[in-house]
């Protein structure tokens, strides 16, 4: 399968300039072979905590993500904050959608610094097939704790990882993907926003694709692009028969107790 991260600016709070923004760059990845399309972490409204941004469930933001998946008929995704209980701070919801009209969602485990007093945590990895390839997302802060990335990586050929990542501590983004890709021998594919933040926050982009054994098939610098590399589940199967780590870890928790 072809994946396209889609590297992007982001229109502060304003949903309709992003999704005006955003379809072509979709279309231009589509027409580069892409059958994934993944955008970055809160795409339609960039990283806001302002009192009600959140959206309802197959909101304009979702909605926004199934239309660009019925068109093209690819599989896109992006997150957006969601409120799936009426009065309930919202989720800051990974929304994955379909060509033929569905839609999967993984909910932020781990909320970054005030955005725990303004959104929920989600309750856990969730893993979707699509075409033969185990798809399980995680978004920006989460992909410091490893642990939620080894529990899900039996299940798991390519990590989807969306972010607003900033620029001060792009090392640590950079870094953190490829050992998320070598210590579970599996894909990731890292989409982070470029540009500056309505609160002031500046991001590199560095949006970045890389295989089982840690090697980037694809990066990009801090400009607005699109990132492609096919991935293979062969590819990680065939990793991990060559070097078992993930059956040793395992062996060592079980010994453990």
């Amino acid at each position: 399968m072809r994946i396209a991260a889609v590297q992007h600016d982001i229109v502060w709070e304003d949903r309709d300039a992003n999704f005006d923004r955003l379809a072509p760059q979709v279309a231009r990845a589509v027409g580069a072979g892409a059958e994934l399309v993944l955008l970055t972490e809160t795409f339609s409204t960039g990283f806001s905590m302002t009192p009600g941004i959140g959206e309802p469930e197959d909101g304009p933001s979702a909605q926004f993500l199934t239309a660009q998946a019925a068109e093209h008929g690819v599989w896109v995704a992006g997150t957006c904050p969601e409120v799936d209980v009426a009065g309930e701070l919202p989720h800051n919801t990974f929304v994955l959608a379909g060509p033929d009209g569905t839609a999967h969602r993984y909910r932020k485990i781990h909320p970054f610094a005030d955005e725990r007093t303004r959104f929920r945590s989600g309750t856990g990895p969730v893993t979707v097939e699509v075409g033969g390839l185990r798809i399980t997302p995680f978004i920006c802060y989460d992909l410091r704790f490893a642990d939620v990335f080894w529990s899900a990586a039996p299940e798991t050929d390519v990590y989807l990882v969306p972010a607003n990542w900033p620029s001060a501590r792009r090392h640590h983004w950079t870094t953190l993907l490829q050992a998320r890709a070598i210590e579970n021998q599996a894909y990731v594919v890292g989409c982070n926003r470029v540009g500056t933040a309505g609160d002031g926050t500046e991001h590199a982009g560095d949006s970045r694709v890389v295989d089982p054994m840690g090697e980037l098939l694809a990066t990009a610098s801090g400009v607005e692009t699109i990132v492609l590399a096919d991935v293979d589940p062969a590819r990680v199967t065939a990793t991990r028969d060559r070097f078992p780590f993930l059956g040793d870890r395992q062996g060592l928790a079980d010994r453990r107790g």
